[in-house]
C-alpha cells in the first residue's frame, strides 16, 4: 500500500497494518512454498528523519522516520528484519531493494494520492487543457532523486539474478543527479509546452526537504550502468500519459 505525502498523513494506521499483513503473508507463504528468492521493495522515505547525508543501506534502523509517514516506514523496515530472521532460521534468500522516487508510464497519476512527479504531470495536463494556472503544493525547494521505471526494472532483474546479499541495496541515480521539485516541475512543463502561470502553494507541507541516497554499493557491483537522462524520461512519460489519458490510473 503506497501513496504520496498527503495520503500518508491521513492514513498512517492503514499504511502500518496493511503493509505488515502483506509483508508477512508474502514472506511466510514464500518460505512454506519453497520459493528460492524474494526481492521486496523498500523506499528512501523510511530512513531516519534526523540523519546525515547521503544515506546508505546501513542507516535504515538508526532513528525514527519522518512523522508524516511513520506507519508506512515502520512496516517497510520490518521487511528487512524479517528477511534476516528467515535467513538465520531457515536459510531463505530474501532481500530488499531501496529505490528512490520512481516514475514512468503506467504510474498512478491520481491528483490526491499519487507521488510527486505523476501528480505534477496530471496537474499540468489539466492546467494546459483548461487554460488555468498550474498550482504546485509546497515551496518547490525539497530535493529528490528520481529513477525512471524502465531503469529500475533492469536493475530489479539484475538483483533477482545476480545479487546474493540479504542486506538491502539502494537503487538510485547518482547524487549529482538530485533535482528540486521546482526543477522537476520545469521539466514537466517543458515536456507539455505549458506556457501558463506556475504557482507554489507554500501553505502546503513540503515533507522531508531532502533524502539524498548514496548508490556507492550499486556502483561497486555495476560501475558502468547507464541511467536514462531525466528530461528524456519525463518527456517519454508525459507522451505516454497524453496518449493513454483515458485508460491511465488516475
Amino acid at each position: 500500500m503506497v501513496g504520496g505525502l498527503f495520503r500518508n498523513l491521513r492514513y498512517n494506521l492503514d499504511f502500518l497494518r496493511n503493509n505488515i499483513l502483506m509483508n508477512d503473508n508474502v514472506l511466510h507463504t514464500s518460505y512454506e512454498s519453497g520459493v528460492k528468492k524474494v526481492v521486496s521493495c523498500l523506499s528512501t522515505c523510511i530512513f531516519p528523519d534526523k540523519t546525515s547525508y547521503p544515506i546508505d543501506e546501513t542507516m535504515i534502523h538508526n532513528g525514527p522516520p519522518h512523522s508524516s509517514n511513520f506507519g508506512y516506514s515502520y512496516a517497510k523496515r520490518l521487511i528487512d528484519v524479517q528477511n534476516h530472521a528467515y535467513n538465520s532460521q531457515h536459510g531463505c534468500k530474501f532481500t530488499c531493494v531501496i529505490p528512490t522516487n520512481v516514475f514512468g508510464p503506467h504510474d498512478n497519476f491520481n491528483l490526491e494520492d499519487g507521488h510527486v512527479l505523476p501528480g505534477l504531470i496530471h496537474k499540468t495536463y489539466v492546467a494546459k487543457k483548461n487554460g488555468t494556472p498550474l498550482e504546485i503544493w509546497g515551496s518547490g525547494k525539497p530535493l529528490r532523486q528520481f529513477i525512471y521505471s524502465l531503469d529500475l526494472a533492469r536493475l530489479m532483474l539484475w538483483v533477482l539474478r545476480e545479487y546474493d546479499e540479504i542486506e538491502p541495496i539502494i537503487l538510485s541515480v547518482d547524487e549529482k543527479d538530485e533535482v528540486s521539485i521546482k526543477e522537476a516541475a520545469e521539466m514537466v512543463t517543458e515536456a507539455f509546452e505549458f506556457k501558463g502561470e506556475v504557482i507554489f502553494d507554500t501553505s502546503r507541507s513540503d515533507g522531508q526537504m531532502k533524502k539524498t541516497a548514496s548508490n556507492s554499493k550499486l556502483r561497486k557491483y555495476l560501475p558502468n550502468f547507464k541511467f536514462t537522462n531525466m528530461k528524456q524520461a519525463v518527456k517519454e512519460t508525459v507522451d505516454w500519459f497524453q496518449a493513454n489519458y483515458d485508460t491511465s490510473r488516475k
